[in-house]
């Protein structure tokens, strides 16, 4: 028998039914956009349109692990294996040899077109019966949430 997430705020404290629902439906989220996508995973594509934020900036490892929050070395390993299925390539800053810029490739702008029309559908079922307001305020609660664990744990 499962608990669902109302019983769950019966039982414990609402700040600790939100931690163990946000973990759950991260886990929910990565399974469906794993399987959503038959040419790269979900993490994957979420490093990709966290480079189209940069627009006509590429952007480097270092840059692209502060947005996604996480470290160098999961970004590495995401971009090295979108790199050997060549969509995107690393070339040198011109300012700064040592620094490594990122950018799409062809590839990855016609997977983008193949799968527009696919993904608007998802993120209507995704937020069908939540206003606006509601993901605004959501997305402002989880922004104070994350700025506090920065504020701890990112020294």
């Amino acid at each position: 028998m499962s608990i669902t997430n109302e019983q769950i705020l019966e039982i414990m404290p609402p700040q600790n039914g939100l931690f163990g629902l946000l973990f759950a439906f991260m886990n929910r989220l990565q399974a469906a956009g794993d399987a959503f996508y038959d040419e790269i995973t979900c993490k994957q594509f979420f490093l990709l349109a966290c480079m189209n934020l940069y627009a006509d900036n590429a952007p480097t490892a270092n840059e692209l692990a502060e947005t996604m929050g996480c470290s160098r070395q999961n970004v590495k390993e995401i971009l090295n294996g979108l790199a050997k299925k060549e969509m995107i390539v690393f070339e040198p800053d011109e300012n700064d040899r040592r620094k490594q810029r990122i950018y799409l490739t062809q590839k990855t702008r016609e997977l983008a077109k193949k799968y527009t029309q696919k993904e608007k559908e998802f993120m209507r079922l995704l937020y069908d019966g939540i206003s606006d307001e509601e993901i605004r305020n959501v997305y402002r609660i989880i922004s104070r949430m994350e700025k506090n664990l920065i504020k701890e744990y990112d020294k």
